[in-house]
């Protein structure tokens, strides 16, 4: 027992390590990148927002002619009939502009991975507040978040499938083996400590038990793969696109499943005058219906994206230390290394919670929407 807490500690160190390596190798590439001034906001707003291409790292990153090993995705545009060509165009083609840098492609400029149409001179266009104006085609394009999102996806559905055939194999009577050992005490704990107290009976969360499942593991499977910056990084829960999809669905299976009290709950409430129901309970039950879920939205998104902006905070102390010397720049990189170990830990529980909360919070509100009235 002893041996494997060590071993399992020993993993995780190394795990921990891997990660704060491979973002101070992303830190250190963007560093290369603006020679001139590093800018920490910069550098974090680039690491956590979306991209058209997997960036692993970056050889020789203080030569002219740095090695960026990195995998191209599709870029797909609807600009008077459908466009599609790889990002390597792009990123092979930096082009410096009036305002910062940027990349170029045919009739398209990319800024902050925002593609944008050329004017007739084939630049960019600024307003008097330095916003770009010119036009942007629809961009449908494959981004490192939808990689992230199919990833997650295909990694919850090989675990489910092969245990669902492990236990048709071996039946449900045998001790479970292999991913069904790790899986099913989990799944016992989703279904037993958060949905059934939450809805109130096992009856009642029979039908809601596989949506609350398939979302902690999804969402819990999509934090652990942000949490591999070695792996590319995918931020799948800091996009506010899945997170409202995810929410969508936990406000239309609300409201589809909410019965007659759930419903007299919300339009007429037992106990209160009639104008106070009208003037104001009414109107905040109302609203709470679609304010719920985009908390859920808002909540996780925020979370996630949070926690990703604290370890890469720390990072870029090592480079604004070091523009000002190189022993100040080891000195702050020990602390910094070692605290970002301490958050990657950290983070690896929150990955956990975020899962736990979201799907505690929608359990509550099926709860809801199905309890009975109480005489």
């Amino acid at each position: 027992m002893q041996f494997r807490f060590i071993k399992i500690t020993l993993i995780a160190i190394i795990f921990a390590f891997f990660n704060v390596f491979a973002n101070a190798e992303h830190t250190e590439e963007g560093h290369g990148e603006a020679k001139e001034t590093f800018n920490a906001g910069e550098m974090i707003m680039h690491h956590i927002a979306d991209a058209h291409q997997i960036h692993f790292m970056t050889l020789k990153a203080e030569t002219e002619d740095p090695n960026h090993l990195s995998i191209p995705l599709p870029i797909i545009l609807i600009d008077g009939g459908i466009k599609i060509f790889s990002s390597s165009h792009f990123y092979h083609t930096p082009v410096h502009l009036a305002k910062g840098h940027g990349y170029e492609h045919g009739n398209y400029i990319m800024v902050d991975e925002v593609i944008y149409k050329k004017n007739a001179d084939g630049g960019l266009t600024y307003n008097e507040k330095g916003a770009i104006e010119n036009a942007k085609p629809l961009d449908f394009s494959i981004t490192k978040t939808v990689v992230g999102l199919l990833l997650t996806t295909f990694l919850v559905l090989w675990l489910f499938i092969s245990v669902g055939r492990a236990y048709k194999k071996r039946g449900h009577g045998v001790a479970p083996k292999g991913l069904q050992s790790l899986l099913e005490p989990l799944i016992i704990f989703v279904e037993e400590q958060i949905i059934i107290p939450s809805i109130g009976s096992k009856a009642k969360a029979r039908k809601f038990t596989p949506f609350l499942l398939s979302v902690f593991f999804f969402i819990w499977i999509a934090n652990l793969l942000g949490l591999m910056s070695f792996l590319g990084g995918y931020n799948v829960m800091g996009s506010l696109g899945v997170t409202l999809v995810l929410a969508i669905f936990v406000l239309i299976i609300t409201n589809i499943n909410g019965n007659k009290h759930y419903w007299k709950h919300i339009w007429w409430p037992d106990g209160v005058p009639a104008i106070i129901k009208i003037l104001i309970l009414v109107p905040i039950e109302v609203i709470q219906i679609v304010l719920k879920p985009a908390v859920l939205m808002i909540r996780l998104t925020a979370n996630i994206t949070a926690g990703h902006i604290i370890i890469l905070a720390f990072t870029a102390l090592i480079f604004i230390f070091g523009q000002s010397s190189a022993v100040a720049g080891y000195s702050v990189g020990i602390g910094s290394v070692l605290f970002m170990v301490f958050m990657f830990a950290i983070e690896l529980l929150v990955a956990f919670l975020q899962a736990y909360v979201f799907t505690l919070l929608s359990s509550l509100y099926f709860g809801s929407a199905v309890e009975e009235a109480h005489h």
